[in-house]
C-alpha cells in the first residue's frame, strides 16, 4: 500500500508541472496587451514598453514561467494589475465562501445521489425507477443557473425559507452559514446528483446481477445486507470515479452559481479578473482549481485501493 502511494505522488508531480506551464501559457498567448490595458487609450508605445519593462513582459517566456513557479511554490503569484494586492492575498480572502459551496454540494449531493440510485437499482423496471430516472434525466438538462433562480424564486421569495443571495461566514454561527448555502448547493449540485444517480443505478445493477449475490439470496441474506454490505461496496469504485470526476463540475459550476447568488468566492473574483484581463489573478485561480482536481483524482486512487486491494496501477 504504501508503495503504491508513493508511486501516484510521484506521477502527480509531472502532472502539477505540466498543468502549471499550461496555465501560465494559456493566458500569456492570449490575445490582449495587459500593458496597453494599464497604460490606457491615450498612452505612446513608450509608455506601454515601459510597463512591459516594469512588468517584466519582456522577458523571453520560459524565463518568465521558470521565475513565476519559483515564486508559485513560496505562495507568491503575483500581483493584481489593477488592484496592486497580491493575488495569494486577494484568494485568500475569497477561498472561504467558494470551498464551504463545494463542500456543502459535495455532501448534499452524495447523500441525495446514491440512495436515489440504489433505490431506484433495487426497483429496476418498476415506476420507483422510472421516476428516479426521469427526475436524474431533468436535473442534468436544466442548467444550473435556471435550477439557482427557480430555487430562489421558490424557497427564497415565495416562502421566505432560505436568503436568496449573500455569505455568512462561519464564524457569525455555523446554522446561519449553512443555511445561507442551501439554495447554492442545491442548484450547483443538480447535475452533480443526477450524474452520481445514473452511475449508482447503472453500477448496481451490474453488480446485482453477479453469481455471488444469487448465491447470498439462495444463502437466505436479506436484501438490506445484498444491497449495502455486498453490492454496493463491490460497486463502489466507478461511483468513486464518477464522484472524484463531477469536481471539475463544481469548479466550473462555482463561477455562475456564485454570480446568481451573489457569493463572494472565487468565481466572482474570476469573472471580475477576465473582464479587466488581470492575468495574474486568472492565472492564480485556475493553477489553484487545476491543483485541486489533481489532488481530488490522486485521493480517488488512493481511495481504489481501499475498496478494492486488487488495484495496484
Amino acid at each position: 500500500m504504501l508503495s503504491y502511494i508513493l508511486r501516484r505522488l510521484l506521477m502527480t508531480a509531472p502532472v502539477m508541472l505540466f498543468v502549471a506551464l499550461f496555465v501560465f501559457g494559456l493566458l500569456d498567448f492570449a490575445p490582449g496587451d495587459p500593458a496597453a490595458l494599464l497604460a490606457g487609450e491615450d498612452a505612446t508605445p513608450q509608455d506601454i514598453a515601459n510597463i512591459r519593462m516594469t512588468l517584466g513582459l519582456d522577458e523571453p517566456f520560459f524565463t518568465r514561467f521558470v521565475h513565476w513557479c519559483w515564486n508559485a511554490l513560496h505562495g507568491d503569484l503575483g500581483t493584481s494589475l489593477f488592484t496592486g494586492l497580491p493575488v495569494s492575498h486577494m484568494i485568500l480572502q475569497r477561498l472561504a465562501p467558494t470551498f464551504s459551496l463545494m463542500v456543502m454540494t459535495l455532501l448534499v449531493s452524495v447523500t441525495i445521489a446514491i440512495p436515489m440510485g440504489a433505490f431506484a437499482a433495487w426497483r429496476h423496471n418498476r415506476w420507483q425507477d422510472r421516476g428516479v430516472m426521469v427526475l436524474a434525466v431533468f436535473s442534468f438538462s436544466v442548467p444550473s443557473f435556471a435550477v439557482g433562480y427557480l430555487l430562489a424564486w421558490f424557497f427564497g421569495l415565495q416562502l421566505r425559507w432560505f436568503p436568496v443571495q449573500g455569505y455568512v461566514p462561519f464564524s457569525s454561527g455555523l446554522w446561519l452559514s449553512l443555511h445561507s448555502l442551501v439554495l447554492p448547493a442545491l442548484a450547483l449540485g443538480s447535475v452533480y446528483v443526477a450524474l452520481i444517480t445514473r452511475i449508482t443505478r447503472a453500477t448496481l445493477l451490474e453488480t446485482l446481477s453477479q453469481d455471488y449475490v444469487r448465491t447470498a439470496r439462495a444463502k437466505g441474506v436479506g436484501n438490506r445486507n445484498i444491497l449495502f454490505r455486498h453490492a454496493l461496496k463491490n460497486a463502489a469504485v466507478p461511483i468513486i470515479t464518477v464522484i472524484g470526476s463531477g469536481v471539475a463540475l463544481l469548479i466550473s459550476g462555482t463561477v455562475v452559481t456564485e454570480t446568481v447568488f451573489s457569493i463572494p468566492g472565487l468565481g466572482r473574483l474570476t469573472v471580475d479578473a477576465i473582464l479587466r484581463r488581470d492575468y495574474p489573478i486568472i492565472q492564480g485561480v485556475i493553477l489553484l482549481f487545476s491543483v485541486l482536481y489533481v489532488l481530488v483524482n490522486l485521493l480517488v486512487d488512493l481511495l481504489y485501493r481501499v475498496f478494492d486491494p486488487r488495484i495496484n496501477y
